[in-house]
């Protein structure tokens, strides 16, 4: 039987969380710039078509 490789598997989940952490960052650093995360997009964008209605309305009265 093989025995599992500890050192792959640590290093995957090292490259994991420095994936994410950038990731992080990315986002972090779109928002203080005042655009949206670029992975979020799709997501935002579905509230944001959601939003209009409700802030047309809002100005309105």
């Amino acid at each position: 039987m093989a025995k599992p490789n500890y050192s792959f598997e640590k290093r995957q989940r090292e490259l994991a969380k420095k994936k994410k952490k950038e990731e992080k960052l990315k986002e972090k650093a779109g928002r203080k710039a005042g655009e949206p995360g670029g992975d979020e997009a799709p997501a935002d964008d579905d509230t944001a078509a959601a939003a209009p209605p409700a802030d047309a309305s809002a100005p309105g009265p």
